[in-house]
């Protein structure tokens, strides 16, 4: 009992200083900012940032509660000043771009997020809000379905044909994986007696046992086994072989319908559930209905208790209103139903042993410390690594290799060590130092005053190397396919690349002698020339991407690229100028200019533009009319008419010359109205004479530069 108690308080205590830790990390704790607009700016950087790892290339940063606590803040600061809300706030948005590999498909109805209860007291304000909406609480029911952690999909029949599959992307824009979709045996491809247009929404998932067996195939082939459940299955949907995605045996849960035409009539979710059944879709079995919300905490508790039974992932119970009606009289907010929410599950800790803390260098040359621990289960998988972030966290836990730690894989996805059992400690332990050189090149590690990272500043050094070509090779980036991290390291060794720029000009002899023992068999060096040779016409937002700037995503390097048109335009360009494009901030404007005054990165442009990339926009975006210089056109609410999103409406201003704030202001030429508009920003371009415009008068202004 002892033992058990002090166990129990020292995990209470690394509770707290664990919470200081990833605050830190995001900058959650509150230094001193000039205003709450900058805290804004700061906050959407990081959370847009976390959503394109998260959504966009399936290598989440965070755990789950950091992004909520993130999100969290700034819809308060927000609430506080409502002319800081912009359409693109995260606040607004859902998940992030589609990727652009694949097709665009457009949700006709949204494919919306959950707003999270963390513990119950969130679950019961969640409830009693939703009383006061439908002032009728004995007519309430509850559906509870478990919180499957997979990947959200779409999936459109037209008169009992599947047509087509996609992501839930942006929420508004998916991507179209139909090809990888029909390989999954639990979706039919017909189905019978089906409305003219069904649209049935659902998870993707890879079953736990399947998930094993794929890793000991892995192991059995000496290759680098699968990280987690959610990441093989998100990772095996978009493959571009859809034989890759067959192999992986992914599975399908079925939970609402979408968009229907010619379909009966449905009123609750319980007939929602006996549709989807009778016409063939798969739908899990543990979805319960409740009249009393009491019953609902109940079931909530039980699965946080059996999280681990079902052979599929869960992180939560998903709580809905089970009355159609009742839902439309709640309505939604921008990004969340307000008839329903999800209730998370905790974070599971276990402890294992510390036997090493080792430091990898990134392509920026930054140096991380991670912990290597004796394998150990928990949150659903096995975790024999976890980050330490930097020196100065190493040094507030206080870990030092052969502790005994306490593991936490929070939000079932991120493994994190939470802090060292003190009274288990051998009284021969040393502090862990934090490495004077670096591990890769041997030169010395570089710390600058009110820096908490260390870096490697050697240009050279087969780390940053390796690591910078395998980021620019990657799919979101100039998707060089066949150069994995095996052929990275080969040229790197060799002398081959020393930096991006010399891929372009690898000949096949070279490639011949390092990939290919039997000179006969060059279909691997053939096919890894052409992929190089493909890229060189790659769009200029991939070549931006693959240059690694700091803090530059998908998103921003689009609407650079869009804006200047050409690399050396944006080379050239003052801070000001990128940070006049609407929708990119300070950081990142001031991260794009630092890079390119940077000689070592002008000779890889320069390494380019000898080897034949193409570092332009085509003819056709670059000889837009520059009809709207000087105008500030705000576009609020969803635009469904002539253009398929409002980011698509924005973009086309800013092609013209024009800018596209979020805020309406003294100096907005026009406010653009679509579907579900603020209504703040309305009132206050009523408030100024500015004129309330709709699409059809947009499109009016992008063609003369003027209303009519």
């Amino acid at each position: 009992m002892a033992h058990l108690r002090r166990l129990f308080l020292t995990t209470e205590l690394l509770e707290r200083q664990n919470l200081g830790f990833w605050l830190a990390r995001v900058g959650l704790v509150m230094t001193e900012f000039d205003s709450d607009q900058d805290r804004v700016t700061q906050l959407r950087d990081q959370i847009a940032a976390h959503n394109e790892a998260y959504h966009g290339r399936d290598e989440p940063t965070v755990p789950d509660a950091v992004y909520d606590r993130l999100l969290r803040e700034l819809a308060e600061i927000e609430a506080r000043h409502p002319d800081l809300v912009t359409p693109e706030s995260p606040t607004q948005s859902v998940g992030s771009a589609p990727n652009e590999i694949f097709s665009p498909v457009e949700h006709k109805i949204p494919m919306m997020s959950l707003d999270n209860a963390m513990d119950m007291e969130e679950l019961q304000s969640w409830y009693e809000r939703a009383l006061k909406g439908i002032h009728d609480a004995d007519s309430c029911q509850f559906v509870c379905e478990l919180k499957f952690d997979g990947l959200a999909v779409s999936i459109r029949y037209e008169n009992g044909e599947l047509v087509q599959a996609a992501t839930r992307g942006n929420g508004r824009v998916g991507e179209d994986v139909t090809h990888n979709v029909l390989t999954i045996e639990d979706i039919p491809h017909q189905i019978k007696n089906a409305p003219e247009v069904l649209e049935v929404r659902g998870e993707v998932y890879l079953p736990i046992s399947r998930f094993e067996a794929l890793n000991e195939e892995q192991l059995a082939k000496g290759e680098p086994v699968f990280a987690n459940p959610r990441n093989t299955a998100a990772g095996s949907l978009r493959q571009k072989d859809p034989t890759v995605t067959a192999s992986r045996k992914l599975a399908f849960w079925s939970y609402q319908i979408g968009e229907v035409l010619g379909g009966p009539q449905m009123a609750s979710s319980e007939e929602t559930f006996e549709l989807l059944q009778s016409l063939g879709l798969p739908v899990n079995p543990e979805v319960t209905e409740f009249s009393e919300f009491s019953d609902v905490q109940k079931f909530c508790e039980f699965w946080k208790s059996k999280r681990h039974e079902p052979d599929y992932e869960i992180d939560g119970v998903v709580v809905k209103l089970a009355d159609l009606a009742q839902r439309e009289t709640l309505g939604s907010t921008s990004r969340a139903p307000r008839w329903a929410i999800a209730f998370k599950f905790p974070p599971e800790e276990k402890i294992t042993r510390l036997v090493n803390i080792n430091v990898s260098i990134g392509r920026t040359g930054r140096a991380t410390p991670f912990a290597v621990l004796e394998p150990v289960f928990v949150g659903g998988s096995t975790v024999g690594m976890a980050t330490l972030h930097n020196e100065d966290q190493v040094a507030t836990k206080d870990v030092r290799p052969g502790d005994m730690v306490v593991v936490r894989k929070a939000g079932d996805v991120i493994p994190e060590v939470v802090g060292p059992i003190v009274a288990d400690r051998s009284v021969n332990s040393k502090p862990w130092a934090f490495p004077k050189v670096c591990p890769s090149c041997g030169l010395a590690l570089e710390r600058l005053e009110g820096d908490a990272n260390t870096y490697c500043v050697n240009r050279s050094c087969p780390a940053r190397v390796e690591t910078g070509i395998s980021h620019f090779a990657s799919r979101n980036a100039m998707d060089i396919e066949g150069l994995g991290e095996r052929t990275v390291r080969g040229l790197v060794a060799q002398g081959m690349a020393d930096d991006v720029g010399d891929l372009f000009a690898l000949t096949k002899p070279q490639l011949i002698e390092l990939l290919v023992s039997d000179s006969s068999n060059e279909t691997l060096v053939n096919n890894l020339m052409s992929a190089i040779d493909a890229a060189r016409e790659r769009p200029l937002a991939n070549v931006l991407i693959g240059l690694g700037i700091e803090h530059l995503g998908p998103s921003a390097a689009e609407l650079i690229a869009r804006r200047f048109g050409n690399l050396d335009a944006i080379a050239e360009a003052e801070t000001g100028d990128i940070e006049a494009i609407d929708g990119i901030g300070p950081v990142i404007a001031q991260s794009v200019t630092d890079f390119f005054a940077d000689d070592h990165n002008k000779s890889v442009v320069e390494k380019f533009r000898l080897y034949g990339v193409r570092l332009d926009i085509t003819d056709g975006e670059a000889d837009v009319p520059q009809l709207l210089v000087g105008r500030s056109i705000v576009v609020t609410g969803s635009l469904d008419g002539w253009f398929l999103s409002r980011d698509e409406a924005k973009r086309s201003i800013i092609a013209r010359g024009g800018k596209s704030p979020g805020s309406v202001s003294k100096s907005t030429y026009a406010l653009v109205v679509g579907n579900d508009a603020g209504q703040s920003k309305m009132d206050r371009a009523s408030e100024l004479g500015i004129p309330i415009v709709g699409e059809k008068e947009l499109r009016h202004l992008l063609e003369k530069g003027q209303l009519p």
